[in-house]
């Protein structure tokens, strides 16, 4: 038996979509709904959030809202940021599934965590509505994990703890120092440091590479390496006690704390 009772995953990044890109063009396009010219690059930042709070920090950004004042001729309000949600989120739930394929060794990884004795919990930044779309094709690769939580489920979500807490409750697990939370963005992390969890970034896998796996096998191994530790930078910087490549690295660390 580990030490550990259960590990709780994100999805995009870090269980499915290497690279997390389901939500890239659909930011792009919601955005360009109202005549704002968003890149990949902004739409990526706030990755991991709830995707109201997403829009939201993205309105922000000094580039977006300056055209956003210049196409509308008023700053973005609360109301903006409910019209750009209430078009991104039917977009995100038609395309998600087409990018909801495991990262390659995540079910090896699960079954061997079960094999361990833990749990498996879950975590998104996605809502009910779209998460709807990827259960069926996650479970149709065989990953069922025991609960889900997401961003509409509760009153609030990432960067805060109560999705972890209710994770807690589902997965009748405790202390939450011996729940893992498995994470490619700096609001995944941090959801995990406010509930005490032990916290494991997924480097290559995930967001801050936003690569997939193709694309990688064209790279110099120099030019991986400065992508990896532009990851490992961010996701220590969010206080990660802990950087894999991904998902199917972690039965070895956990190896290691065992054995710490």
């Amino acid at each position: 038996m580990s030490k550990f009772k259960a590990a709780v995953f994100d999805w995009a990044g870090t269980m499915v979509d290497f690279g997390s890109f389901a939500p890239m063009g659909v930011f792009v396009e919601a955005f360009g709904e109202f005549g704002i010219e968003a890149s990949v690059a902004e739409a990526r930042a706030p990755m991991g959030m709830a995707k109201w709070d997403h829009i939201h920090t993205m309105l922000q950004g000094a580039g977006i809202n300056a055209q956003w004042q210049a196409r509308h001729g008023a700053a973005p309000t609360d109301a903006d940021v409910d019209a750009i949600y209430k078009i991104f989120v039917p977009m995100n739930e038609k395309v998600v599934a087409k990018y909801a394929d495991l990262v390659p060794g995540a079910l090896d990884m699960i079954h061997n965590l079960r094999a361990r004795g833990m749990k498996i919990g879950s975590t998104t930044g996605y809502t009910r509505s779209i998460m709807a779309n990827v259960l069926p094709v996650a479970a149709a690769q065989g990953y069922e994990p025991d609960n889900l939580i997401c961003s509409d489920d509760l009153i609030e979500g990432r960067p805060g703890p109560i999705g972890m807490y209710q994770c807690f409750v589902d997965l009748g697990v405790y202390p939450p120092s011996a729940v893992i939370k498995v994470d490619d963005t700096e609001p995944g992390i941090a959801e995990g440091i406010a509930a005490g969890c032990l916290t494991v970034g997924v480097s290559i896998s995930g967001n801050y590479v936003g690569k997939t796996p193709d694309e990688l096998a064209a790279m110099s191994e120099v030019e991986i390496a400065l992508l990896r530790d532009h990851a490992v930078a961010k996701l220590k910087a969010a206080g990660a006690d802990h950087v894999i490549e991904s998902v199917a690295d972690l039965p070895a660390l956990i190896d290691q704390l065992e054995q710490a």
